[in-house]
Formats: structure tokens, C-alpha cells, sequence
């Protein structure tokens, strides 16, 4: 199983966003920054969800998937796999069709504080843009 990190940053709301994936397995860490172009900070904790799955598709196929957001919104709408938000049914599509990839995929929320490696991603990807 391996741990995945996300965390999406935007600068103004909608604004330029970046998403940060941090990946710890076996005692190895993974650090990826995708600027994501202008979006709002939720829209921009879904697009890190959902680069992190392509991330895990392209180095990890098959894995157990343990991801941690520090987005309640984001984990509460995956968990729950429901939205009113018509901006976000189609993200929450989206991560299903990356999810199913794999055997297992859970997502927990974790306190802004445990999630340092990927909010410094995050931010860093907005200057990318």
C-alpha cells in the first residue's frame, strides 16, 4: 500500500492554482507540482485528487491506494460519492473512472498540519503557471 499526499493551492479565488502530490512508499518519497491554470482553491483540491491518480497510474499500476487530503470537502464528497455542486460532479466522475484503475483506493482527511509536503507543492506549481 502507499500513501498519497494531495493538496491543491490557489492564489485569489478563482486564481492560479497548483496541485502538489507527496507519495511515501517502501521508505521512499515522491514529490510531483502541476500548475493547474485558474481555478477555484476547491477546484483545485479535486484536479490534485485526480493528478494524483494519474501519477499512481503511471508509477504505481495495481497498488493499494491510501490517499489523504486535507480538504473536508473533497474526502466528504468522494466518501460519500455525492455532490450538488455541478462544478464538482464532473471531477467526482472523474475520480471514480482514475480510481477504479486500482484494487482499493481510500481517501481519509488528515489536519492541514500533517499535510506540509504537499501544500508546499502546491504552492510552489502556482508559480509554474
Amino acid at each position: 500500500m502507499i500513501e498519497v499526499y494531495t493538496d491543491g493551492a490557489a492564489s485569489g479565488d478563482p486564481g492560479l492554482s497548483g496541485a502538489g502530490i507527496y507519495i511515501k512508499k517502501d521508505g521512499n518519497h515522491y514529490e510531483h507540482a502541476f500548475p493547474l491554470g485558474m481555478l477555484s482553491n476547491h477546484e483545485a483540491e479535486f484536479h490534485a485528487v485526480i493528478k494524483g491518480l494519474q501519477v499512481c497510474q503511471e508509477y504505481f499500476p495495481n497498488e493499494i491506494l491510501s490517499f489523504r487530503s486535507d480538504s473536508k470537502l473533497v474526502v466528504d464528497v468522494i466518501e460519500k460519492d455525492f455532490t450538488k455542486n455541478k462544478m464538482f460532479l464532473p471531477l467526482l466522475e472523474k475520480i471514480k473512472e482514475e480510481a477504479s484503475e486500482f484494487p482499493y483506493f481510500f481517501i481519509k482527511w488528515i489536519p492541514e498540519k500533517k499535510n506540509n509536503h504537499a501544500d508546499k507543492l502546491a504552492r510552489s506549481a502556482i508559480h509554474m503557471n
